[in-house]
C-alpha cells in the first residue's frame, strides 16, 4: 500500500450500496459520529478483531487529501497497543476519496 493513505474495511454489499449513494455511511457514523479508518500499518488490528478469517472484506484505500470532513487521531480499543491512535473521519466517507 502507498504511503500517505488511510484504509477502511467494508462488507461487499455495503461497498456496492456506497457506490450507488456516493458515500460510505457505516453504523459508527450514526452511533459514534465517525467512520473508523486505519493506516496501512494498523489495519491488521481491526481486520482480525472484526472480520477474523473472512476473505470477502473489501479494503478501501483512501486519499486523505480528498476528504472534506475532519479526521481526528484518537485511541482505539483497550486491546490495541498502548498509545496507538487511529484516524476517525467525522463525516461520511466519499467514494470519490477512494483510490482503489
Amino acid at each position: 500500500m502507498s504511503e500517505g493513505v488511510l484504509v477502511h474495511l467494508i462488507e461487499p454489499a455495503d461497498w456496492r450500496a456506497a457506490l450507488d449513494t456516493g458515500a460510505v455511511r457505516p453504523p459508527s457514523l450514526a452511533d459514534a459520529g465517525f467512520v473508523h479508518l486505519s493506516t496501512p500499518d494498523q489495519v491488521h488490528l481491526p481486520a482480525q478483531r472484526l472480520y477474523g478469517d473472512r476473505r470477502d472484506v473489501v479494503v478501501l484505500v483512501v486519499d486523505p487529501a480528498r476528504l472534506t470532513d475532519p479526521v481526528r487521531w484518537e485511541p482505539g480499543v483497550p486491546a490495541d497497543p498502548a498509545g496507538m491512535r487511529f484516524p476517525h473521519l467525522f463525516g461520511p466517507l466519499p467514494t470519490s476519496a477512494v483510490r482503489r
